[in-house]
């Protein structure tokens, strides 16, 4: 049986995030290792859909690939090492490998892996969807950037922030129920959230802009400005405090 568009999404992730895994171990030069690891598991990603999907444009972090797109024709879109930092820093387990499918503006397909802890996360076989842990909501926010908006925000609702480091890190930590939410504000590229907000969706997490519109993919220009991952309940009061706190002149 020809093998679907999530089970490749999953295995290519894993594959990558083997070979990352593997290189971490192998190189003892840490100002290289990020910019190698970026190239080979971009060059990976790359040649193994050039091979599975050769009808399929790619759009990597590091360049397009394959035919040219079409209006909301199918894409793959991958970010072959999200977390490149973290990545390069010993212990660090906060790093991903994204590997999505779009087609008309939506992501159909996706897969997370995060190597460190062994762990693929996908739509072929969605995460059951996280519970609260019943105390204070929990926001991820950038370990070395947190935006002060969203300190506002969790002033406002009563939440704790949890420094970590990639977007997908930070994304999978929701869909685990490690945390509760996921703000971002100052724009991100659509590799680096398409995959992990496929996911995330699957599993049925809500996810949307911060003004409560959709996440659209696929687009000529790939900038995202915001974004919003967090469980279903917590989606209204999250947008509500956003409302109130985000400064104007970002919405």
């Amino acid at each position: 049986m020809a093998e679907d568009d999530h089970e490749l999404a999953a295995r290519l992730a894993r594959m990558a995030g083997d070979r990352l895994v593997e290189l971490r171990a192998s190189t003892s030069d840490l100002a290289e290792l990020g910019a190698e690891g970026d190239a080979e598991s971009h060059a990976l990603l790359g040649a193994a859909l050039a091979q599975e999907r050769p009808d399929d444009p790619v759009l990597s972090e590091h360049g397009p690939s394959g035919p040219a797109p079409r209006p909301g024709g199918r894409v793959w879109i991958v970010d072959p090492l999200d977390g490149t930092r973290e990545f390069s820093e010993p212990g660090r387990d906060d790093w991903a490998v994204h590997v999505a499918l779009v087609e008309q503006h939506a992501v159909v397909a996706a897969a997370v892996a995060l190597p460190a802890h062994g762990v693929v996360l996908g739509t072929g076989e969605p995460p059951k969807p996280p519970t609260g842990g019943g105390g204070r909501p929990r926001i991820a926010v950038s370990r070395s950037r947190p935006p002060e908006f969203v300190r506002d925000v969790a002033e406002d609702v009563g939440a704790d922030l949890v420094p970590m480091g990639s977007a997908g890190a930070k994304i999978a930590a929701v869909v685990l129920g490690a945390v509760d939410a996921y703000l971002h504000d100052g724009g991100q590229y659509e590799w680096d959230s398409a995959a992990p907000v496929g996911v995330a969706r699957t599993a049925g997490l809500r996810t949307s802009r911060l003004d409560g519109t959709e996440l659209v993919y696929g687009r000529a220009d790939p900038w995202l400005p915001d974004l919003l991952v967090c469980r279903d309940e917590l989606a209204g009061p999250l947008l509500a405090a956003v409302s109130r706190t985000r400064p104007e002149g970002s919405r």
